[in-house]
């Protein structure tokens, strides 16, 4: 599919910048009529399952209740982004493109929008940049509305080519401070960078809390500072792992939040977002009303009830709430990573020391937020140096490559001596990372050009090789009708250099 034709950044169909504007004029007015909306984006087709369900909700789970979803009023739909493209290729066979194009024919009234991780698109690491200029030019194609960047180390050189990209296509870019507790983080810092991601183009500020760490003080605080700094609509999104999600919501509500991110009520709460139905009933009456009937929300979290159950074996995560977010700052998905992969290794007894030995990993490694890819780099490395007894006498390639600089600069200063002990005598790389990548999409097309049906599938392969090589023979053949020799064929799909 080709992409959409691009929309002059002036022309920007950008409601929520409009929405904000309009009650600008109304705070204005006399004190009776005041009125301050807050919207709300529901992420059940996106981050929820991908919470609760080991993101393995399916496309034919979604469509029965789409048109119901978008005659909610909702500010928009998160549908896309984050794990759900790896999974959909990997455990679904289902193309992602398709299912982004399905729900887009479906909502003809609500906002889409994705998670994108920076120079790290939707995948575990850095792409070159006419790879993610690329991803964002036909993932705005395919409908996306509202495409929102993060960056694990908040680097903001690692947003760069995807924001400068998304502001091109007039797509609306909102770009995302991940949200972390340390010594080197603090509310000056975040409002700091808020400030610089609205001198990139941001068109609005999302504040991410992906392990449920922001307090309601802390929210509230937050919230009004980023306002301060930057007059731009600021979105929240919390994960519930810590129980004070709805309370930080509450709060940063009442500081000048705009938005925040809900879950219908069977994929809510745990290690997902804040109930839809419990925020809309909360906030009814008051002067922050959504707006949202809480009867159109009925058959809605009916349908899910039935799709968790009907997919009970692959509910994880965390039910109720963990303490062990607010001892150790882990998010609940990497808490679940740390328990399987000790299982695999017969050594479940070592959970108590693998969690004790995360904070210190992390204050070495220069406290990096806890979020895809890095909270996986710094569970793993804890896992070793416990199970191994010998701290960092066995360091992944990838862990290697973020004290080499691959992945970006860290928040804080690496200690110097397990630098040392890590790289040796090589020297990190300076620059931005993505800008010693050499270009990739050529390769890959000359790799792939057998099997392609649709310009997308070149992504596909560039983002996940080894998953996509399988993927995209078996789409061929189901497209084409052609019989391909399937195994034969997947075997002779060489990997890029």
């Amino acid at each position: 599919m080709e992409p959409r034709k691009k929309r002059p950044n002036k022309q920007q169909d950008n409601s929520l910048v409009k929405n904000v504007a309009e009650e600008e004029k109304v705070q204005a007015q006399p004190e009776k009529q005041k009125k301050k909306k807050v919207f709300i984006t529901e992420t059940a087709l996106r981050d929820a399952h991908q919470s609760i369900m080991a993101t393995r909700m399916r496309t034919k789970d979604m469509l029965p209740v789409a048109e119901l979803m978008d005659e909610v009023g909702y500010h928009s739909l998160e549908v896309w982004g984050g794990a759900t493209f790896d999974a959909c290729m990997r455990f679904l066979d289902e193309d992602p493109w398709q299912r982004l194009r399905e729900l887009r024919k479906r909502f003809k009234k609500t906002k889409l929008q994705m998670l994108l991780r920076g120079q790290n698109l939707v995948g575990y690491r850095h792409y070159a940049d006419d790879a993610v200029r690329e991803f964002v030019k036909r993932a705005v194609g395919n409908g996306l509305d509202i495409i929102r960047v993060f960056d694990a180390l908040n680097d903001l050189r690692n947003m760069e080519v995807a924001a400068d990209q998304i502001k091109k296509e007039g797509c609306h870019l909102q770009m995302c401070i991940s949200y972390t507790i340390s010594p080197v983080h603090s509310l000056d810092s975040f409002a700091k960078l808020s400030q610089e991601m609205k001198n990139m183009g941001a068109d609005s500020i999302c504040i991410k809390d992906m392990a449920g760490l922001l307090s309601p003080v802390d929210a509230a605080n937050l919230v009004r500072a980023i306002k301060e700094k930057t007059s731009l609509p600021v979105q929240v999104h919390c994960h519930y792992t810590s129980g004070m999600a709805s309370m930080a919501y509450f709060a940063a509500i009442e500081a000048g939040a705009d938005v925040v991110d809900c879950a219908i009520s069977p994929l809510s709460m745990g290690t997902s977002q804040p109930a839809t139905e419990a925020i809309v009933a909360a906030l009814k009456g008051s002067e922050m009303d959504t707006g949202i009937e809480l009867t159109k929300l009925v058959p809605i979290a009916e349908h899910f009830k039935k799709v968790k159950e009907e997919n009970r074996s692959l509910v994880m995560g965390i039910e109720g709430v963990d303490v062990n977010v607010l001892i150790y700052q882990i998010p609940g998905g990497m808490y679940s990573n740390l328990v399987s992969q000790l299982k695999e290794q017969n050594a479940l007894e070592k959970l108590h020391d693998v969690l004790e030995e995360v904070p210190k990993v992390r204050k070495e490694m220069g406290y990096p937020p806890l979020v895809t890819p890095t909270s996986q780099l710094v569970g793993t490395q804890a896992t070793l140096n416990v199970l191994t007894g010998n701290r960092w006498k066995v360091v992944p390639k990838e862990v290697k490559n973020y004290f080499l600089g691959f992945y970006g600069r860290p928040p804080g200063k690496m200690d110097e001596e397990i630098k040392k002990i890590v790289i040796g005598e090589d020297e990190p790389i300076k620059g931005r990372p993505g800008e010693i990548l050499e270009p990739e999409l050529e390769k890959a097309r000359e790799v792939m050009e057998p099997w392609i049906v649709e310009p997308e599938d070149v992504l596909s392969y560039v983002l996940f090789p080894a998953v996509a090589k399988d993927f995209l023979v078996r789409k061929y053949a189901r497209e084409t009708k052609r019989d391909v020799g399937l195994q034969e064929a997947i075997e002779n799909v060489a990997y890029p250099v």
